[in-house]
């Protein structure tokens, strides 16, 4: 197993070692499943190899169920108005 030394500015450490224990975890296991998540985020999010390959994605979201006319923008932007202006969603 290899050994890798890390520089961390020592509040970012404790907030993160913190973090570790209320996971139940060591620091260094905490790490390790950090990075591995990253990892794995980035193979969720691949871009298309080809032309082709996007055109077949549209394709195949032209038949996702979804509604059969377009939503009112203006209603929609209405709508984000009031919530940032009152705080509240409307929902």
């Amino acid at each position: 197993m290899a050994r890798v030394q890390l520089l961390i500015p020592d509040d970012e450490r404790e907030r993160f070692a913190d973090q570790a224990r209320r996971e139940g975890m060591t620091f260094s296991a905490w790490l390790r499943a950090a990075a591995r998540a990253r990892l794995e985020d980035g193979r969720r999010t691949r871009r298309f190899a080809s032309e082709e390959e996007l055109e077949a994605f549209f394709r195949s979201c032209d038949f996702n169920d979804g509604p059969e006319i377009e939503p009112d923008w203006q209603e929609q932007l209405d709508v984000i108005a009031a919530s940032r202006a009152g705080g509240e969603s409307g929902t």
